[in-house]
């Protein structure tokens, strides 16, 4: 499999035809919206098997937006559209856009999250079908407001995380750790096979245990993965804030760990590391939560 850019009539007649087959006659999209006036000005890429037959397309506007992401239903599952949105991604950076959007079929949004998407605003329908804004703005923090927009971005750091991830909470956040999604995004990094880590520093571990938070259910059938621990210093455990940080470069962290309120980027390095720094010395520092073993953690 290759990834090349359209540049021939030919070639675009190849990209419509995918696009019909994928979302005109399987996905049942009306034929009068799939084909729209942006066209001629987007940008289109074609994946390419080893024998050059075409097994998916997707474009990029001038405005940033990428979309008409199609894979031909027998090599789905392979890479193929990730392979293209890469490739889009790369193409938007060298036009100098600062920030692409889409909008995400929902069985689609884990590909976007690890891409560097981060899903904002209610679910929507287009052409029948269930979908949600992701937008993605690497080298820039945004904020959060809400349960929600903490719940989305953890949902992208998670997924963008390669080997380690490093969480500071009271008491697991009720409302945010035991969200079904961020549960499994967690999930999913836990049992990717690449020997993940997630060090979990709790301010207050016996509410955590008291409010059987799920993550802990979690942490006991992945037990090499998740590691707890709780403030034991007082100035630590006088500590308000909370974060969540990715060995990808991203970072959640909100002021007051009690409010879901605070800022987030998925490419920011810089700060990401340097909560990493503030976050190393109290882990040494603070005891195990020895009354986790009777949970297996």
């Amino acid at each position: 499999m290759h990834i090349v850019e359209i540049g021939e009539s030919t070639q675009q007649a190849t990209a419509h035809a995918l696009r019909e087959a994928v979302f005109v006659q399987e996905q049942q999209v009306p034929a009068e919206l799939e084909r729209d006036a942006l066209d001629p000005l987007c940008r289109h890429v074609l994946a390419l098997d080893a024998d050059g037959a075409a097994i998916g397309t997707g474009r990029l506007a001038p405005d940033g937006k990428i979309g008409r992401l199609a894979v031909r239903a027998d090599r789905r599952g392979e890479g193929v559209g990730e392979a293209m949105l890469r490739r889009l991604l790369a193409i938007a950076d060298d036009q100098g856009l600062r920030a692409t959007y889409l909008h995400a079929q929902l069985r689609a949004t884990a590909l976007y999250a690890r891409n560097g998407f981060v899903a904002h605003g209610p679910r929507f329908v287009e052409a029948g079908i269930e979908h949600r804004a992701m937008r993605r703005q690497p080298g820039a923090a945004f904020a959060i407001d809400d349960l929600q927009a903490a719940v989305d971005a953890t949902v992208t750091l998670v997924h963008g995380a390669r080997r380690a991830l490093w969480l500071r909470s009271r008491d697991l956040d009720p409302g945010l750790y035991d969200h079904p999604e961020v549960l499994q995004a967690l999930r999913r990094f836990a049992t990717a096979g690449r020997d993940g880590r997630v060090q979990v520093l709790l301010q207050d571990a016996a509410a955590a245990q008291r409010g059987h938070a799920p993550l802990l259910a979690l942490a006991q059938r992945l037990p090499t993965v998740f590691a707890f621990r709780e403030a034991d210093d007082a100035v630590d455990r006088a500590f308000a804030g909370a974060f969540l940080v990715s060995d990808g470069g991203g970072y959640l962290h909100r002021p007051l760990g009690h409010r879901f309120d605070g800022e987030a980027a998925v490419a920011l390095p810089g700060r990401a590391r340097q909560l990493e720094r503030q976050f190393a010395p109290v882990w040494e520092r603070s005891r195990l939560c020895t009354e986790f073993r009777a949970l297996g953690i």
